[in-house]
Order: structure tokens, then sequence, then C-alpha cells
């Protein structure tokens, strides 16, 4: 069983996350944030279900606004879970946010520098210096309006949303994307403000591992010691967004790595919480021993292949179970094979093509087309599970193609670097679609976009 990483208690509303509590277990809603009827109806679910914290997004100052709307009527029907706003592109808005909910998510990618476009931007120190303090000039008012009420903030690193800043200075790099969440860190702490979470996502799970024990590593360096919010971004739906999930944050989980973890499916919010229940119900069985020689619940190397004993009594938790118990072993590249041994209730065909599927999750042997997609949000102008529908009906047989599916274009273009094709809401009905980096179409029509994707992708097959 792991031991935990001792953090310091953050409080966030009237839940304390980090220090002696429990994992928490938190989702985000999907709706628009300026229907009140309909957030607080898909809150109410997500925490029948057993959510402990809710996240809207919020693109504007109206949407701002209205978390004080929903915010109400919850705790007027009972509801006190902790409601979070979701930040990006305009630091106005988290200093609006911060006035009517218990938890602000910054993006330091976005907050002050301007969003992502893969420039190379040169700077002396000088003029680095002084974006800095650019950003610290920024903040500085954020950190007092929290201060007052009381409200917690998470600094949200993602990958696939680093400034261009960052990537000129330190390359698409753990190092990278560490010392984008370090530069504000440092001022939350020179502030003497210490009710901050950290989280640090990404769609690749060897990224998101390794970035996270780098972050670990830096924070306890300089004596910091708040707690972590896991997840891995854009991680699809199905089998294939569980298997992913349990591959990251278990690998982290079973090292003692998490303070509250958010499984990212595409799917409804509330079914990611029986998920995210399960992978900490199962942490605290895990990390298996590894063994020169295999046993019941045992996990072994031989030359390159891991072998998995493990037992478990249905499909779902065979899959979280087995994705969480190689997940690190996989990752660090100890082994680049896997065999699941698992009794007699599963055949062997399954269990091959479970072994396989947690491989591709840790980066290691692509089987069949990777999808990178993320759950939806308020910025989603399109109906995201019938799109993913549509695109995998057309493109599974293509094994080892990577396409991103993305509502928005806040980790788009980055969550989709190292993907061969990507479909991005654009705006209202509008998609605009990439191959790789480059934007090949924009704006086009949502009911024509899935054949030109289609398309496209066809005609560079040819």
């Amino acid at each position: 069983m792991s031991t935990r990483r001792i953090s310091t208690e953050v409080h966030v509303g009237g839940i304390g996350i980090g220090g002696k509590n429990p994992i928490r277990i938190q989702s985000m809603a999907t709706t628009d944030t300026n229907d009140t009827e309909q957030s607080v109806a898909q809150a109410k679910r997500i925490i029948d279900a057993g959510g402990e914290l809710v996240r809207f997004t919020t693109q504007g100052t109206r949407e701002a606004e209205n978390m004080r709307n929903i915010s109400e009527r919850l705790k007027a029907d009972g509801y006190m879970t902790p409601l979070v706003a979701d930040v990006h592109f305009n630091a106005h808005v988290a200093d609006v946010a911060a006035q009517y909910c218990e938890k602000v998510r910054i993006n330091p990618g976005n907050y002050v520098d301007p969003g992502r476009t893969f420039k190379h931007l040169e700077y002396t120190d000088e003029e680095y210096a002084e974006e800095l303090k650019k950003i610290e000039n920024r903040l500085l008012p954020f950190i007092n309006i929290c201060r007052e009420h009381h409200t917690a903030v998470r600094i949200g690193v993602n990958h696939g949303s680093l400034s261009d800043r960052i990537m000129s200075r330190y390359g698409d790099t753990p190092e990278g994307i560490v010392e984008s969440c370090m530069e504000f860190l440092r001022i939350f702490k020179r502030e003497q403000f210490n009710d901050v979470v950290i989280s640090i996502k990404a769609s690749n799970t060897v990224v998101m591992v390794t970035t996270v024990r780098l972050l670990v590593k830096t924070m306890d360096s300089e004596d910091m010691h708040y707690p972590l919010h896991l997840g891995v971004t854009e991680a699809g739906e199905g089998e294939d967004g569980r298997i992913k999930s349990a591959v990251g944050i278990g690998a982290l989980l079973t090292e003692g790595i998490g303070d509250t973890i958010r499984v990212s499916l595409s799917e409804e919010p509330e079914c990611e919480i029986p998920v995210a229940r399960k992978l900490v119900e199962l942490s605290k069985e895990l990390p298996l021993p590894l063994l020169k020689e295999g046993d019941q619940e045992r996990m072994w190397v031989e030359s390159d292949t891991l072998h998995l004993f493990i037992d478990a009594p249905d499909w779902e938790t065979l899959q979280l179970k087995a994705a969480m118990a190689a997940g690190s072993t996989l990752i660090d590249r100890k082994a680049t094979q896997l065999i699941l041994h698992c009794g007699s209730q599963f055949t062997h065909e399954q269990l091959t093509t479970l072994a396989d599927a947690i491989l591709q999750a840790a980066r290691i042997k692509f089987t069949k087309t990777e999808y990178i997609s993320c759950p939806g949000c308020g910025r989603t102008l399109y109906n995201l599970q019938e799109t993913i529908a549509r695109i995998k009906a057309a493109t599974t047989h293509l094994v080892g193609l990577k396409i991103g599916i993305m509502g928005c274009i806040v980790n788009g273009p980055g969550e989709m670097a190292d993907a061969d094709y990507g479909y991005v809401g654009a705006g209202r009905g509008k998609i605009s679609l990439y191959r790789k980096k480059e934007c090949i179409m924009k704006n086009i029509p949502e009911e024509e976009a899935v054949e030109k994707l289609l398309a496209l992708i066809e005609e560079d097959r040819k």
C-alpha cells in the first residue's frame, strides 16, 4: 500500500483538500453557464453521484456573474458543494468569479500571456524578467480579492496551452511545464496566500506523470507542499478513456501523489464520478510488489515483459486495476510488453486486448486508432458525443492514426500537437480542421466538418 505524499491542507468552501483529508473527487459541468436552470440540474446530478467539487467554465464576465445565481440556487436546495470557476484568456473574469465561487482555476498559459500560436519568441534576460513582473502585477489584485472572499485558487497548467514565451525559452519539455506553474506559485508564496491547489495535465500519460513527478521534486526543493489535483486531459470516452485515466492518474496515486482527481471522459459528467471513486479505492490496494517470480496479486518483469497476476470481480474493475498496477512500470519503460494473468473468468483474447489497450495508453504500442477527445464544457458549441461517434465509426480501421476532437481552442491545437489530425470547435456551429499543428480549414459549417475531415484524411493517405 502506498504512503500518501504529505501536503498542506487547503480549505475550499466547507471541505479540506490535502493534509489528512481523503482524496477528493470532482467533475466539470458541460452546460452553458448562463443557463441557470440547466447548470443547477447538472450540478445536482454530479453531486448526487458523489462529486465533491463542481467546476463551470466562465469564459466571460457574464458567466462569472451568473455563478452567483447558480450557487444561490444550489444552496437554497441544500447543495453546499463547493463550486469552481474555470478561467482562460481574461484575467478580469477571475477577479469577478472569485467573489462568487469557492475556488477559481487560472491557467498560467493564458492568464497574462496571449494564447499559444507556436511562434518562437526571443527575450533578453531583462525582457523576460519584465514579463514575469507583468504576471505579478496582474496577480496581486486577484490574490487580494481571493483573500477577502476566502476563495481558493487552482493553478492549472495544461500541456496543450503553454504560452509561446515558455515554449520559446524551455521548449516543449516537462521543465517548461513545471516552470510555467512555478512562476505563479512563487508569487502566491511570497504573498503568503496558501489556499492553492496545483494541477498539471496532459493528454499524453507519459508527459503527465513525468511532469507531475518533476513538479513535486521542484516544489519540495523550494519548501512548497501544496496539494495536487490529478487528471489526464482529453482522455476520451468508453474503455479507452477509462484505461488512459487509470494509467496516468493511477501511476501517481500508487506512488502516493494526489489529493483530488478528475477523470475526464467525453461522456455525461456524472459518469466520471464512479470511475474516479473506483480509482481511489483501488489505489489503497496498490502498488503490487514487483517480484522476480509470479504469484496471485503480484507482478514481475521477465526480460522486457511485465507479467501482472491480478484478480477482479468484473471487467471494469479489471481494466482499471490492471492499468493502475502497470502504469508506473510501463511509463518508466522498465518493461515494454505486458501479459495479464487473471484466472479463468476472462478469455485469453480479452486479456490480450486489454493488455494492448494499456500499452497504447502508456504510449508504447499502438494497435488501434488513437482519439484525443475532450469531455466538453460550456465552451463547446457542438454535440461532442455525437461527433466523436461519427468520426470513430469512419476511422477505427486506421491503426496508429491519432485524431484530436476538441470542443474549443483552449487546449485544442496544443493537446493535438502530436496528433495527425484535429477537429476543433471554432465558434457556434463552426469547426476548424488541423493537420498536426497547421490549421487547414477555418470556420467550416458543423454539418460539413466531419465529411471534410474524412476527405482530408483520405486524400493524405493516397
